[in-house]
């Protein structure tokens, strides 16, 4: 195992799901954040940091859907995949486990001032804080499981496609690569901006399960889980790799249209 690159992507994936679910936390907490477009680029700020802190240690990917589709296109070596998706899950979930230490009582003294019982279905509009659910507690979208499949996997190629376009050589367009992460993290921001009301935007499959197995474990049971029909797999774990997947299908196609002679007419 390459202990530089499992300690890069185990870090950076902390950090993201660290201020990302933080800052569900505050907002569901002590109502700091009024609105989607703050949460939004608060992940965006937590993607970003977790990218700028890490690259030199691993290629920063911090989602499995993006390692996929990075051995699919052949930019990564499949032996490598356990590795990065283990440090992934592992980064996720002790990210999870820090917010609930950081807010177990605030937690606590929620469900008492709002008589929830954890592990009600009551009890989801704390759950929500780790894991992802569709329709979005509290929202007043509409979404059935194959809305939820569709834009989860909607969301996961955007984001997947855009990190393409913004690392490919021959793409002239692209930032320089001390901006990347930037870029990259205003993508995340925007697409949860896109998809959040639908889903809450989970993109990402270490992201949703680790903090999720956190509510679990503490005491959420089943209201941990968006359904009991195996949405959470669908829509939170398999949707992110199709997207992703899809993408890494699709960049050959990009590539034939984008070369570096191309791009100086």
């Amino acid at each position: 195992m390459n202990v530089k690159e499992f300690i890069g992507e185990a870090l950076g994936t902390f950090i993201l799901v660290l201020f990302g679910c933080g800052c569900v936390a505050v907002a569901v907490l002590f109502g700091e954040y009024n609105s989607i477009f703050q949460i939004g680029f608060v992940w965006g700020i937590g993607v970003t940091l977790g990218i700028y802190l890490t690259r030199h240690l691993s290629n920063a990917h911090l989602n499995p859907a993006v390692s996929l589709a990075m051995v699919l296109s052949k930019r990564m070596k499949a032996d490598k995949l356990p590795v990065y998706w283990g440090a992934q899950f592992i980064g996720a979930f002790i990210a999870g486990l820090s917010v609930y230490l950081l807010f177990s009582p605030s937690i606590a003294a929620y469900e008492s001032l709002h008589q929830i019982i954890r592990g009600s279905d009551a009890s989801i509009l704390t759950a929500k804080m780790f894991g992802e659910f569709y329709p979005n507690p509290g929202g007043t979208a509409v979404v059935p499981m194959g809305l939820a499949i569709a834009a989860e996997t909607f969301g996961t190629f955007l984001l997947v496609l855009t990190i393409f376009g913004l690392t490919e050589d021959a793409n002239a367009g692209r930032p320089s690569s001390t901006m990347t992460p930037l870029f990259i993290g205003l993508t995340v921001s925007s697409i949860i901006w896109l998809i959040a009301p639908l889903t809450q935007a989970g993109l990402n499959p270490a992201r949703d399960f680790g903090p999720r197995m956190i509510a679990w474990i503490m005491g959420w049971g089943d209201a941990a889980f968006p359904d009991h029909s195996g949405g959470f797999f669908w829509v939170y774990i398999l949707a992110p790799c199709i997207g992703g997947a899809i993408a890494a299908l699709l960049e050959p196609v990009m590539k034939r249209f984008t070369t570096k002679e191309d791009s100086t007419n």
